[in-house]
């Protein structure tokens, strides 16, 4: 309570006394019982947050411990098992030398021929045969169970979109298809991009310029009915007829990036057509109960900035 005497000002409790000499002292308590009710209701705010911040870091680090384990016990496999095919003995090969008997010494027995000598070359074939199958089947083997040849391509999270906040320079319908628009977008870069969209139940087209939103920027540029698109505006949608743009915090800029808290790294330069990365991803982006875009519970963020949103739609899908 020796901190909250410096939060007001003694003439503020003097004017007080003086308006209302009966009440003006515990007019002045309850003033200071709230202002320390305020300091300590932020001072647990912030220890909630930080909390929820150390959660999900350790499970972020729980995650590549599993990752590296699993690394190393295929390495240790991959180990034990070229030590023991390089430890095997050599397939037994008999000597005619020593197993032909000398035929002129008297206890040489007449049947020691067939029974100690086994043909010599259905042994070696077969050992050779053995051997080939063994190499084909390492060579088949080795590129499965080798986690390091799969390198960074094998992880598929919402960290290889490129996503970026743009704005909407003009609009257009599309020439050759009523659905469709054509965009011309700020998103950061020396010039604009041109996106081709299908908005559905965004008819009217002057409301988007202006606008600020969230594209796609690392899919491969492509012709829609003619028009090349170099992105992909995403939106949030409840059906095909009820949609709307996924809107950034307030305060973006073009060009600043989407991040996720859980899921750090950097974008790939362009997401590959064969792999599908974006169709893998496209079923965990929702938006929550509150309005919040995420993937996998992890809110679309445009770091020190806020998360991006739904204007009005709640549990929807992002396309």
């Amino acid at each position: 309570m020796d901190n909250m005497e410096n939060l007001f000002n003694p003439s503020l409790a003097a004017a007080l006394k003086k308006l209302d000499p009966e009440d003006g002292e515990q007019i002045m308590e309850y003033f200071k019982t709230h202002a320390l009710l305020s300091r300590e209701k932020a001072l647990l705010q912030a220890s909630v947050r930080e909390q929820k911040k150390l959660l999900v870091e350790n499970a972020k680090l729980k995650k590549d411990i599993d990752q590296l384990r699993g690394q190393l016990q295929d390495k240790q496999k991959r180990r034990t098992a070229k030590a023991l095919f390089s430890q095997a003995p050599p397939p037994h090969r008999v000597s005619p030398a020593h197993c032909t008997p000398d035929p002129t010494s008297p206890s040489a027995p007449a049947a020691a021929v067939p029974s100690c000598c086994p043909p010599p070359s259905v042994s070696s074939g077969e050992s050779r045969d053995r051997a080939g199958r063994r190499r084909r089947a390492e060579r088949k083997a080795r590129p499965v169970s080798d986690p390091l040849s799969l390198g960074a391509e094998s992880r598929i999270d919402a960290s290889r979109l490129d996503l970026r906040v743009g704005r909407i320079l003009s609009v257009r319908r599309h020439p050759l298809a009523e659905a469709m628009s054509v965009q011309d977008v700020d998103v950061g870069e020396n010039s604009p991009r041109t996106v081709v969209s299908k908005l559905g139940g965004l008819q009217d087209l002057d409301q988007l310029q202006g606008s600020l939103g969230v594209f796609l920027c690392n899919v491969k540029a492509s012709k829609m009915r003619g028009v090349a698109s170099h992105g992909r505006l995403l939106c949030c949608c409840a059906s095909d007829v009820i949609t709307e743009l996924l809107a950034p915090p307030s305060g973006s800029a073009p060009g600043d990036r989407i991040t996720f808290l859980s899921y750090p790294g950097e974008p790939d330069g362009e997401l590959s057509s064969k792999q599908r990365i974006w169709e893998l991803l496209l079923p965990d982006l929702q938006v929550d109960s509150k309005g919040v875009a995420n993937y996998k519970g992890s809110g679309f963020e445009v770091k020190g900035k806020g998360l991006c949103r739904a204007p009005s739609l709640t549990n929807c899908t992002i396309r």
